[in-house]
């Protein structure tokens, strides 16, 4: 019998593909300035963040690694967001804004959420699968690039490295 696979399943494959261990790859590129819109309206730009880490982060409310990765990400954002680092989400392909609206009523997410789409995903950096992230240093120069899920741990891990 011949199995069909829905585009959410493929999806889903894809993203648990990507799901490896966080080691973020040093990249050494100079940041360019990235201005977003968040759903409580504000405006998020890079330069706002001038000495923290900052963290952005694409996922999607279908993707189960991006949905494995919030806790750790929200964990990570509450332990620095006074002190040294950012985090800045950015849900991707959601059928409406809804759609991502009723999840963040369900589990909600305690740092900046922006409705993202790939056109504006290229002021930051290719987002080949979800999740992926990007970190920026505290001066603002792009460090890192994670296809695939990531963990407290080691986003700290690599910060302290960095000191």
């Amino acid at each position: 019998m011949k199995r069909r696979y829905g585009l959410g399943a493929i999806r889903n494959g894809l993203c648990a593909l990507l799901a490896v261990s966080f080691l973020l790859a040093p990249l050494g590129a100079a940041a360019h300035e990235f201005t977003l819109k968040d759903m409580q309206g504000k405006v998020q730009r890079l330069s706002d963040y001038r000495g923290k880490w900052v963290l952005v982060n694409f996922w999607a409310t279908w993707c189960a690694p991006c949905l494995e990765e919030l806790p750790d990400l929200a964990a990570l954002y509450k332990a620095h967001k006074d002190k040294d680092l950012v985090v800045i989400g950015i849900a991707m392909e959601y059928p409406s804004p809804k759609v991502v609206q009723d999840f963040l009523k369900e589990s909600p997410i305690p740092y900046p959420v922006v409705l993202g789409d790939y056109k504006m995903a290229r002021q930051i950096g290719t987002v080949d699968g979800l999740p992926t992230s990007y970190l920026y240093d505290p001066t603002g120069k792009l460090v890192s690039h994670q296809s695939g899920a990531i963990t407290r741990a080691n986003v700290e891990e690599f910060m302290r490295s960095k000191k």
